[in-house]
């Protein structure tokens, strides 16, 4: 049966406003303006506007005098998960020149890429715990991330950028301390896990924050091409490094992890959110396999002493914190790159933003885009 509208209610009735977010609002994570419409506390349409943060990434890379200067560029798109981001570009021009790094190198650098998953997600848990008012766990989160920060520091000297995955190998072999201060923070993070599982993970009032919220069913995040968590958390069983196997991925037992529905419906907040929890458990595992199997041997040995590729192009993918990370590098013969271009995950993610937004309140907005997880030096470039 119809509601009935009374004259009354129908004079109630508000008309649209814009209103502007950011980039000065702290909870857009970043330099990220939304345009948002708004019928009164309901959103109807959002309008993600980018590029505060843009850098000329792409032209900076056809500037370089060679391909290894490059790198410390890379570093900056996704700077929380500069590993990430190395590893994705050195792989490339690492087949393009049909260079095999010894067995230690692809150790070593599972390890740092795991390492830098975690860290990664980390500060999208922290954050968005923060973003719905839950302040204990980020402080829990960030207490271990120093942990990780710590090793890469003491083994490329670096907290942030390092520059340290170079095409052929490493820019330094790991310190002598590296094994047992990876398996103390391996110790440390897994008590840290349940403790953010009983804090947020299932806190009641999170749950209702998060459960039944921007809900990204299976083929709306296969049509926009999402990746990562966001894929994932919408039950797409889709991993780079188990379905398009790179690096020594095949040789550690995991599991890819995702949204279950559990607590609302898949796909919804809180599943995107619990499907990072679960991967930083899995990365434990991966790590605690490799750092029992690191062979011996010299990590810069396959290191050319010049790079002057074919003329030729190549496109490889990875799988970084945020989903897939690709990048499509052009030679033309020359010391230095023709062209480098870079293929976002967050880009990508960050354009399911209105699709997934509209009908919900203003409030929940905020926990929407903190559950997609985006870093925008990776957007902008």
């Amino acid at each position: 049966m119809e509601a009935i509208i009374t004259k009354k209610e129908r004079d109630l009735k508000t008309e649209e406003m814009v209103v502007q977010m950011g980039p000065q609002h702290p909870s857009t994570h970043g330099v990220l303006r939304l345009e948002v419409t708004t019928e009164g506390e309901v959103v109807t349409d959002v309008k993600p506007i980018i590029g505060y943060l843009h850098r000329c990434f792409e032209k900076h890379c056809e500037q370089m005098t060679n391909y290894q200067q490059v790198i410390p560029y890379v570093d900056r798109m996704d700077y929380v998960a500069a590993m990430a981001m190395e590893w994705s570009y050195v792989l490339g021009m690492e087949r393009m020149l049909g260079i095999q790094v010894p067995e230690r190198v692809e150790y070593i650098r599972v390890i740092m890429a795991e390492l830098q998953r975690i860290a990664s997600h980390i500060i999208a848990i922290g954050t968005y715990g923060l973003d719905l008012g839950a302040f204990t766990p980020f402080l829990y989160l960030f207490r271990d991330r120093e942990l990780i920060l710590d090793i890469f520091e003491r083994t490329c000297g670096a907290r942030l950028l390092y520059n340290y995955f170079w095409i052929g190998g490493l820019s330094h072999d790991i310190p002598p301390e590296f094994v047992d201060k990876v398996r103390e923070f391996v110790k440390q993070f897994k008590k840290t896990i349940v403790e953010v599982n009983n804090l947020l993970s299932y806190n009641e009032i999170f749950i209702k924050r998060t459960a039944n919220v921007g809900i990204l069913p299976a083929d709306v995040a296969i049509n926009y091409a999402t990746s990562g968590p966001v894929l994932r958390g919408s039950g797409v069983k889709w991993d780079l490094r188990r379905d398009d196997p790179y690096s020594i991925y095949d040789r550690f037992d995991w599991e890819v992890q995702v949204g279950k529905g559990e607590m609302g419906t898949v796909g919804d907040c809180w599943d995107r959110y619990m499907v990072r929890c679960r991967e930083m458990e899995q990365s434990l595992k991966i790590i605690e396999q490799a750092v029992e199997q690191i062979p011996p041997g010299d990590v810069q040995s396959a290191i050319p002493k010049r790079i002057r590729p074919n003329p030729g192009e190549i496109y490889v993918r990875t799988e970084a914190p945020r989903g897939e990370l690709g990048f499509y590098i052009v030679s033309d013969g020359t010391n230095s790159p023709y062209r480098v271009k870079g293929r976002s995950s967050c880009f990508v993610n960050l354009s399911v933003l209105p699709e997934i937004s509209r009908g919900y309140m203003i409030a929940d907005l905020i926990a929407i885009l903190g559950s997609i997880d985006i870093v925008l030096g990776e957007i902008d470039r």
